[in-house]
């Protein structure tokens, strides 16, 4: 039986088209986002910068969950932080990011954000005394940096 060369080139393109397939849902697999903060922003242990950050599940088969804070370039890791799984009712097409406003000499807290399309999201584990605090701020969720909630004080 004869293979003409069009059938190897065939299937060369076909193997390459699935490989290229797979290596562009890598972002998906680790929930991996960019967020840009124009103010300092705490998270548990420390505060970031004004700037880009990449955020990303540390091991999104290991069940952990756990996330990564680097630079925009994933060139220097920030933090490692337990998340607990959050729930909504209607996903976006886009990243939803939820901050509590501490006020105007305090940095905000990122509390949580939910990647595109997901109705489980990703709400970072603050301390027992940072919780107290964020009882008492006003909480609001931005998709595409407009705000689209805000639930007042914390337990209200």
């Amino acid at each position: 039986m004869k293979v003409h060369k069009s059938y190897i080139v065939l299937g060369v393109i076909i193997a390459f088209a699935l490989f290229c397939g797979i290596v562009a849902y890598a972002d998906e697999a680790n929930e991996q986002i960019k967020i840009t903060f124009n103010k300092p922003v705490q998270i548990p242990g420390q505060v970031l910068a004004p700037g880009t950050y990449t955020v990303q599940l540390a091991d999104p088969d290991g069940g952990q969950n756990l996330v990564q804070i680097f630079n925009a370039d994933r060139s220097v890791l920030y933090a490692t932080l337990p998340t607990v799984a959050e729930e909504r009712a209607q996903a976006t097409g886009d990243v939803s990011l939820t901050v509590a406003e501490s006020g105007s000499e305090k940095p905000d807290f990122l509390l949580g954000w939910f990647y595109p399309g997901r109705l489980t999201g990703r709400e970072l584990v603050y301390s027992k005394q940072q919780e107290k605090e964020l009882a008492q701020t006003t909480q609001e969720t931005f998709v595409r940096g407009h705000l689209i909630s805000n639930t007042g004080i914390a337990g209200e």
